[in-house]
Formats: C-alpha cells, structure tokens, sequence
C-alpha cells in the first residue's frame, strides 16, 4: 500500500513537501516514482530515485526546482517542490516499480494527493 500526503493550496513561488507511506512490500527492494496528473491531461512522470537511494532523476519540468528522497529504515517517499508553478498543479502520486532494476517499470501507484498552486 502506499499513501500520499503533504498536498494542499500554495500561491505561486512556494513550496511544498509530499510525502508516501509504503507497507506491504519490502520498500528498500524497489526503485519509486513520482508521477502526476494534470486536470485534463495524462499521467507525467515526475521523478524517479533508485532503491538504495543514490541515483535520481527527473522531469526536464521539475528539474532544479523538486528533490525526491527516500528514508528507507522508515519505508518513507518524500518530494520537496520548491519554485511552485501553476502548471505544477495536479495530482500526485507515488509510485512503485517493479523490482530495484533501474529499466523496471511501474507497477502500482497510490490514491494520490492533490496540489494546486494559485498564481
């Protein structure tokens, strides 16, 4: 299971920090996601960080303005957006992929968590 959370309304220029909660699984195994949903749009992949931790990438979008991170002992997925954006708002969701390869694909995602940011 993973649960979202940190969402909510920021003014443009600010900041939020997501994060995701996963139990069921054995967290450290898997490489993890951020991906979101635009209204009206398909879902965009955000951010991804290996399972160890030590390798991330991003979204072109996103990048030098969010930092995903993962805690690993506390089976925790955060994402700080800085520099908040109206085109940022969406819906966020963490995401699992399928095994601790690097190429592996997503296979599960959570409810989500919705951020909206007002210009």
């Amino acid at each position: 299971q993973l649960v979202e959370s940190g969402g909510g309304l920021v003014q443009s220029g600010g900041s939020l920090r997501l994060s995701c909660a996963a139990s069921g699984f054995t967290f450290s195994n898997y490489v993890m996601s951020w991906v979101r949903q635009a209204p009206g749009k398909g879902l965009e992949w955000v951010s991804k960080i290996h399972s160890g931790g030590g390798i991330t990438t991003y979204a072109d979008s996103v990048k030098g303005r969010f930092t995903i991170s993962r805690d690993n002992a506390k089976n925790t997925l955060s994402l700080q957006m800085n520099s908040l954006k109206p085109e940022d708002t969406a819906v966020y969701y963490c995401a699992k992929h399928a095994s601790s390869r690097w190429s592996s694909e997503r296979d599960y995602r959570g409810q989500g968590t919705q951020v909206t940011v007002s210009s």
